[in-house]
């Protein structure tokens, strides 16, 4: 397989896509190179078209083959795109010729190295009782850029439900207490079968296409702004690493579907109506399902401590931080320290105060 370098028109070195511009930009002399419009548009996929196709699994594929053009290292890498093993040379992969589901998207790169740098000082210092080493991680020269795989699907979708609802009424109860007789409201249902139709169209749902990083994670990066997602070309994907989706498709439709039927049961509920309502069953039919694979930009930052390692993320587009965090038991032990003393001083003063 083929892979893209872009050499730079000035010195002759590699150029990388740099983060928050639209340029290809050399990072040893400086000079940045434009990236002219291609006019394509972000397409969606038929997932019934796409369905009927013959495709080879994800995990038999061949790892990408890269001879760098600068060193003529030659490597295998299951990336899409990486660094030069031997010189640090960025490459991209050619995936016109592959087997696997292509790009669609890509939402580039808008946090750089100075950025990244007040996100992680910004989340560090508001990480109470972390152990004091977490500030090294702001240096943030061991983070790595990398694109991440996300499917998004679409759907139209029409839902039968059958249920009941509850409407609420007062009764009231006689009880005796202290050998008195008396009287109070008590609140009670009365159930009333329901059934209706309704309907929802979805947009971009978005389902993780790799299980090399932890979801509960990725999950508190969002949202991610879409809207500003570009039709992919691998010049930005320069300089940046590039994970291969292992997650496939029909997998990523099956939790789409696990998460829509959650929306779909909270529209149930609300075309019930009443105060309570139960929804027995729903048959929802899925019309106009479409789907692609884009890519989405994280930068990855580690931090060992105490022989562990601790993995920290950051939304390359917004900044927002979520991760893994030491506790200092030495920071928690002085905390409860100070608080007994703050008690035992309070104590003190009360007592004397009642003498």
């Amino acid at each position: 397989m083929s892979q893209t370098q872009y050499p730079c028109a000035n010195c002759g070195a590699n150029v990388e896509f740099a983060p928050g511009t639209t340029v290809l930009k050399c990072p040893y002399c400086g000079a940045e190179t434009p990236l002219a419009p291609t006019g394509r548009q972000i397409q969606e996929h038929s997932y019934a078209q796409f369905a009927g196709l013959p495709r080879k699994p994800i995990a038999t594929l061949a790892p990408h083959v890269f001879t760098c053009k600068g060193c003529g290292a030659v490597t295998q890498s299951d990336k899409i795109s990486d660094r030069c093993q031997f010189c640090g040379a960025p490459v991209v992969a050619d995936l016109s010729a592959g087997d696997m589901v292509l790009p669609e998207a890509v939402l580039p790169f808008g946090v750089d190295r100075p950025a990244l740098r007040e996100a992680l000082k910004s989340w560090t210092s508001s990480r109470w009782f972390a152990p004091s080493g977490l500030k090294k991680v702001t240096a943030a020269e061991s983070s790595r850029s990398t694109y991440l795989p996300h499917w998004t699907y679409d759907a139209r979708t029409v839902s039968n439900y059958w249920g009941e609802r509850g409407e609420h009424y007062w009764e009231t109860e006689t009880y005796t207490e202290d050998g008195e007789t008396r009287t109070r409201e008590v609140q009670k249902t009365r159930w009333w079968p329901a059934s209706g139709t309704v309907a929802r169209d979805f947009d971009d749902v978005l389902i993780t296409g790799t299980t090399r990083v932890a979801p509960k994670h990725l999950d508190k990066l969002e949202p991610w702004p879409l809207p500003d997602s570009e039709a992919y070309r691998p010049e930005y994907l320069a300089g940046h690493e590039t994970l291969r989706y292992d997650v496939e498709p029909e997998s990523g439709l099956e939790t789409a579907k696990t998460r829509m039927a959650s929306v779909i049961e909270q529209d149930c509920r609300a075309d019930i109506g009443g105060d309570e309502q139960r929804v027995r069953q729903v048959d929802t039919q899925y019309g106009d399902v479409t789907f692609k694979l884009m890519l989405l930009p994280v930068w990855i930052a580690c931090y060992l401590h105490a022989g562990k390692t601790y993995n920290i993320l950051v939304n390359g587009r917004t900044g927002e931080v979520a991760g893994e965090r030491p506790y200092s038991a030495a920071k928690i032990a002085a905390a409860v320290a100070a608080a007994v003393v703050v008690i035992a001083i309070i104590v003190i003063l009360i007592a004397m105060n009642k003498h």
